[in-house]
């Protein structure tokens, strides 16, 4: 994908709330901190988030918390721990609460392409 002129917010994630990181990583990407923001436009910006590794989870998420999949047969029910996905990869977790962020329409799949988590 080309980078076109949109500009680059970059945001440090160490020792901030997962939810709190998605929440703004959302609203760049959307476009929603322009005086000219559309709903039905997609006029965000690419999204730099670095030190992921460093985030924290209040309360009992990180233990607690489960990721589910279910592939449509009996017994297609796949849960994952958010500590065991956080362990494997910081990024997937951050990733996923962004993309339920964003609005499920056609306009969601480019603006997750602009998120970058380094």
């Amino acid at each position: 994908m080309k980078k076109s002129n949109r500009p680059t917010y970059a945001i440090d994630a160490s020792e901030k709330a997962i939810g709190r990181i998605a929440t703004q990583a959302a609203i760049l990407l959307r476009g929603k901190n322009k005086p000219e923001y559309e709903a039905r436009e997609d006029a965000g910006g690419w999204v730099e988030v670095k030190n992921i590794g460093q985030a924290k989870f209040t309360g009992t998420k990180f233990t607690q918390k489960t990721y589910k999949h279910f592939s449509g047969y009996p017994g297609g029910l796949k849960r994952k721990k958010i500590s065991d996905v956080f362990a494997k990869n910081p990024g997937e977790v951050l990733r996923r609460a962004v993309w339920n962020m964003l609005p499920k329409n056609k306009l969601r799949q480019d603006m997750i392409k602009r998120l970058k988590i380094l």
